[in-house]
């Protein structure tokens, strides 16, 4: 399974047009999500004890480092999922010949339909932009269907202080509280925190970090 492109048609074409057109115009490090290393997201994978051979899955991964790093702690099972192809285009030729150990994935997450079952689930970023009901409904669909029982979310969405609009979308703010009624009770919260986001030009964005397990 491993250098394998899924491509999933039935995704939404202006979603996918917008996500395309900034992942084709701007670097990595000049969208205002970058992290050269993104800590927290790190941090809290270390903590599930998640074996290396465990397969990842890394919604919305895009050009994010964390491919990277997770490589080098020796998961050889991750998997990146983003709605545009050119969002793999950076971190492709940023690996070379690594890229080769990952399985990359076109799809719109409401979308996905999952090859396989993974350990973990981490999303930094994706589920804010779903402001509808109806696609929430759909991805949460979707992670059931993906989640190993037992296995970890770590799922990261803008605070209740975050900004209400992001890349020129509109985007839904959560608490912890909010979170959890959303996600329903098959989901056991085991750690959250807040965290001011630097931005590379400099301004904050308050995130929301939370770690759930799924129960068996």
């Amino acid at each position: 399974m491993r250098a394998t492109l899924y491509i999933i048609y039935r995704v939404s074409e202006d979603r996918k047009a917008h996500w395309q057109q900034i992942y084709a115009t701007r670097k990595c490090t000049e969208v205002s999500w970058f992290q050269p290393v993104p800590e927290r997201s790190l941090g809290l994978i270390r903590a599930t004890g998640t074996p290396p051979g465990s397969a990842i899955l890394d919604v919305g991964g895009g050009a994010s480092t964390l491919v990277d790093h997770l490589l080098e702690d020796g998961f050889d099972d991750v998997s990146v999922l983003d709605i545009a192809a050119a969002a793999f285009d950076q971190p492709r030729s940023r690996l070379g010949a690594k890229a080769e150990k990952v399985t990359w994935i076109e799809s719109d997450i409401t979308a996905f339909e999952p090859p396989h079952s993974y350990a973990i689930w981490h999303d930094r970023a994706v589920f804010h932009f779903l402001t509808e009901t109806s696609d929430q409904d759909r991805y949460l669909d979707v992670l059931h269907k993906a989640l190993l029982p037992g296995g970890h979310l770590i799922l990261a969405t803008f605070g209740p202080k975050g900004p209400l609009r992001c890349s020129g979308l509109e985007i839904q703010r959560y608490s912890v509280e909010r979170l959890q009624d959303v996600l329903g009770p098959g989901f056991q919260l085991r750690h959250h925190e807040i965290d001011e986001h630097q931005t590379p030009t400099g301004s904050g964005q308050q995130f929301l970090y939370a770690w759930f397990d799924l129960a068996n």
